[in-house]
């Protein structure tokens, strides 16, 4: 499994259609075939921070992932709300693995 974790902090003013566009976009990944789970995390301490915790199946379903219609969407939407840039750290799992009960 291949997990991707991104920290996003949005300007306060953005935060409600930075949820919406989220939400559609997690919507959308959720359908794709590599992809395992998609969630949505806002700070209970800061309402402006976000974390996407993102699993695929494979490294390559996370890539064919950046190159969907929602997710170029998204990102082109969102650009402009980030009060700084999102930092997305890359993971493989340990486990669960596919060998995992």
């Amino acid at each position: 499994m291949y997990v991707v974790c991104v920290t996003i902090h949005v300007k306060s003013e953005h935060v409600d259609p930075f949820i919406q566009a989220t939400l559609e976009n997690a919507r959308q990944t959720r359908k794709e075939p590599g992809n395992i789970r998609f969630d949505v995390l806002q700070a209970e301490d800061d309402f402006t921070r976000f974390f996407l915790y993102e699993c695929y199946k494979m490294p390559s379903d996370f890539t064919a992932h950046q190159q969907t219609e929602h997710y170029l969407t998204w990102r082109e939407t969102v650009q402009d709300w980030m009060a700084e840039k999102r930092i997305g750290v890359k993971h493989n799992s340990i486990f669960p693995d596919d060998q995992s009960e």
